[in-house]
């Protein structure tokens, strides 16, 4: 009897194994976590800075000098090579490398930051193969939801730990400089390096860039709700600030769980928005082929385009999609967002009045900063970077980019304004016409010659 119940029993078992398929190793070990951590780590980048450190001994009156590394996180907003990270990541650094997942590195410069809220964009010079993280909304989230974080901890490149929120709306504060408002606390192991890295959700969506940590706790870490953050990376990365160029629009971001729409809320008369017959209440749903679900979409969808080109531009007005044609129009001046700062000494350092460079050059250009002179190496004493270029310039025509360093024009060095301020306002300008100039592109230096007869005006 014991027999014929246990063939019984071995018979209903190889029935079983015939109608249920076995689960493999792959299908349980593929978590949500995995499959989050997996769509979002090629849009992470790590950060390795190195900055000059000034030891005085007042016995002697002698200072020593030395070199101190550091590290972070940043997360790709561009695929251009636009990179959101911390303030203090790149405070007062003098040089810029990141490495991507794939073990590729490429040095890179400050474009923008703000010290308030600690965020700043960085730029990834060379050519490198980027994707653009996937945003999520931080309207909807929810205590004990599972989060991830992703970042250069300890100099341990793309670190992966997880954890849960622990709370929302907590205000930190730093010392006496810095204090945040609002951050999402949570217990996911977040350490030094993690600083300007991504929070994720389970659906590999960025909730939070990484911005503290406790001292002396034990996985209490703070984030940057996403929400606040693209509203202060929008301002980083205005077509103003970067590219001295104008829409005159006004916005607003609409998020919440199900919807990311960025809404027209004001149109400036007269503007190239008001020519492009944009109307308040518009939702704004691509502009020149890419999709847009907040300012910073917006932005860097115009970011680089030449005050010639038709951008076409799709909006949701009353149920019904229009197709308008945008074009940018220049700045008179630039008209920075509140709290943003470039990396010069001077805020406007290059005037845009009759007769000045970008008139005669077409170049907007900005003192290298301190911190950045190891990008011209020993052999220049510093050089004018160039955050503009004018479309249909001589500087154009040439092949000057923006990004590069001019190091010298004719016979001159152009370290500061003032060097550059001599050659354009020299009374033989005429005669230095085709212009020699220098740039350093990517630590090499290239020359050509500008022909200047067409831009140079006498009084």
């Amino acid at each position: 009897m014991k027999i014929s119940i246990l063939a019984y029993g071995l018979s209903i078992g190889f029935l079983l194994q015939g109608l249920v398929e076995p689960a493999t190793a792959s299908s349980l070990r593929e978590t949500p976590l995995v499959k989050a951590v997996q769509s979002a780590q090629r849009a992470v980048i790590n950060i390795h800075t190195e900055k000059t450190s000034e030891e005085s001994n007042s016995v002697f009156g002698t200072t020593k000098r030395g070199k101190i590394n550091g590290m972070g996180t940043g997360i790709v907003i561009d695929e251009r090579g636009y990179v959101v990270t911390n303030n203090h990541v790149i405070a007062g650094v003098d040089s810029l490398e990141v490495s991507l997942v794939d073990g590729s590195r490429f040095p890179a410069h400050v474009v923008a930051f703000d010290r308030k809220h600690d965020l700043a964009i960085i730029k990834i010079d060379g050519d490198p193969s980027l994707e653009v993280m996937r945003i999520g909304t931080s309207t909807d989230l929810m205590l004990g939801e599972t989060v991830i974080a992703v970042g250069n901890a300890y100099g341990y490149v793309h670190t992966v730990t997880s954890g849960i929120i622990s709370s929302l709306s907590r205000d930190v504060e730093v010392n006496e400089e810095q204090q945040y408002k609002n951050l999402i606390q949570t217990d996911a192991s977040i350490n030094p390096g993690n600083s300007g890295g991504p929070l994720l959700n389970l659906d590999g969506e960025v909730i939070g860039i990484n911005v503290a940590i406790r001292a002396g706790a034990q996985r209490i870490g703070f984030a940057i709700p996403i929400d606040d953050a693209r509203t202060l990376i929008a301002r980083l990365i205005s077509i103003e600030v970067l590219d001295g160029k104008y829409h005159g629009l006004e916005t607003r971001d609409i998020k919440n769980t199900d919807l990311q729409q960025l809404q027209v809320e004001s149109v400036k008369t007269g503007s190239p928005g008001a020519q492009a017959g944009l109307q308040v209440g518009d939702i704004i749903l691509q502009v020149n082929n890419q999709g847009v679900q907040d300012r910073v979409d917006l932005e860097r969808a115009l970011l680089g385009r030449s005050l010639t080109e038709s951008i076409p531009v799709v909006v949701l007005r009353k149920e019904v999609e229009e197709e308008l044609t945008l074009k940018l129009s220049s700045t008179t001046r630039s008209q920075y967002a509140h709290g943003v700062e470039l990396p010069s000494s001077k805020a406007n350092p290059v005037s845009y009045e009759k007769g000045g460079i970008w008139e005669i050059l077409g170049l907007k250009l900005e003192e290298l900063p301190e911190n950045q002179r190891s990008r011209v190496g020993p052999r220049y004493r510093g050089g004018m970077q160039v955050v503009a270029v004018r479309p249909e310039s001589p500087a154009s025509a040439n092949g000057i980019r923006r990004g590069d360093v001019l190091v010298g024009l004719h016979v001159w060095e152009t370290v500061n304004n003032e060097n550059v301020s001599f050659v354009i306002e020299h009374p033989q300008l005429k005669t230095f016409s085709p212009l020699k100039f220098f740039i350093l592109r990517n630590g090499e230096t290239l020359y050509g010659h500008l022909n200047i007869q067409a831009g140079v005006r006498t009084p």
